[in-house]
């Protein structure tokens, strides 16, 4: 079994489930990655495997591709070592959450017929349309504003399923997400026309 925790470093409203590798570590790989928790362009990602599996692994990652730069990852792990991942989550954690929860209050405001989900964890928010709105014409009248938001369509394997637009907050201050979310919310009465 292979168990990515996805999100584990930024849950808000609740503690974090324990991992399974821990209660079963000759049976489950358990993997993760610091592109989330640090920055996407870092590219290291770690796996912790049973010690069965540990040479069929490496040389699976040796076929895959020729390694990871050592600098990065030595950097990496100096950064772990000294508690400097810790403290950075610990720094990050109540920003994100600030941030989620400026999304969540401008959604319930300006547009409370869209239905959060995956509000618990991560560093960004699916808001599912109601049936009336087409989610392509919605996002190109994002666009027309000036957003820059995305549907949940091209990441989905069928064309079928509810419409739903893509909001992260990670990167963008409270203020420019409440104002965000209030030009969405004209965008969205543009396609509903009068």
């Amino acid at each position: 079994m292979v168990e990515d925790d996805y999100d584990a470093e930024y849950r808000y409203d609740r503690s974090p489930v324990g991992a399974m590798q821990g209660l079963a570590p000759d049976h489950v790989v358990y993997c993760g990655t610091a592109s989330k928790t640090l920055a996407p362009g870092l590219r290291l990602g770690w796996l912790v495997v049973p010690p069965r599996l540990v040479a069929d692994v490496a040389a699976a990652k040796v076929l895959a591709d020729r390694g990871s730069p050592v600098i990065d990852q030595l950097t990496f792990a100096d950064f772990l070592a000294r508690g400097e991942f810790d403290r950075h989550l610990r720094r990050m954690r109540p920003l994100y959450r600030r941030r989620r929860d400026a999304l969540l209050g401008a959604l319930r405001t300006h547009l409370p017929d869209l239905k959060p989900a995956g509000i618990a964890a991560g560093q960004h928010v699916v808001a599912w349309l109601p049936p009336d709105l087409d989610e392509a014409a919605v996002v190109t009248a994002a666009a027309r504003h000036g957003l820059a938001i995305h549907g949940v369509g091209p990441y989905r394997i069928t064309d079928t399923g509810p419409g739903g637009l893509i909001f992260g907050y990670a990167t963008l201050g409270e203020a420019a997400i409440t104002e965000g979310v209030a030009l969405l919310a004209t965008a969205i009465r543009d396609v509903r026309g009068p």
